[in-house]
């Protein structure tokens, strides 16, 4: 386990999230997929410092009927084509099918822990949700948080809060040294 990496939730840390009534909600098609600004840059400054950059995306809305497993396997393909992704880890689970890989539960970044071999104590979780900072802190990451002041609930504790993935590459390239 020598391998560090940054996880990276999908919407509103790499593509833009579509917010209705202050709450954030995933593109319902490839259309509407739109990578934030500073998303390739980041994701370069961290390829560079050695990182493996792993997405970690709960997308309930397959199991709710709201969208198809191939609509979303379509944004996928387009993040991995256009984004240097190295693994790709998503939840099509609702809350009350009580999964393990469904953030807040870790199973997401467990499993590409076991399979790519990560020290999850010298990685990072980048997300704009409570969900995402308490799987990351769960599976013992350093938790960051992209804060858009969202309607809902807050995470309790973070280690730090940016307003982009620039700002979160630049502090992990720093803590990493």
């Amino acid at each position: 386990m020598t391998a560090r990496a940054v996880f990276l939730d999908r919407d509103g840390v790499l593509n833009a999230a579509c917010v209705r009534d202050g709450r954030p909600y995933p593109p319902s098609s490839i259309d509407q997929v739109r990578i934030l600004t500073g998303v390739p840059e980041a994701l370069a400054q961290l390829k560079r410092a050695e990182f493996l950059l792993v997405v970690v995306t709960n997308q309930p809305d397959v199991r709710r009927g709201v969208q198809t497993r191939e609509g979303v396997d379509a944004i996928h393909e387009r993040l991995r084509a256009e984004l240097p992704i190295d693994a790709l880890y998503c939840c099509f689970h609702d809350d009350a099918d009580r999964c393990a890989c469904r953030k807040p539960a870790p199973g997401m970044l467990l499993a590409a822990a076991r399979d790519l071999g990560i020290n999850l104590g010298k990685s990072f979780m980048v997300g704009d949700r409570w969900r995402d900072m308490e799987a990351g802190a769960t599976a013992g990451c350093s938790t960051i948080f992209v804060d858009y002041h969202y309607a809902e609930r807050q995470p309790q504790a973070v280690d730090i809060k940016v307003s982009s993935l620039a700002d979160a590459a630049a502090w992990i390239v720093g803590e990493a040294r």
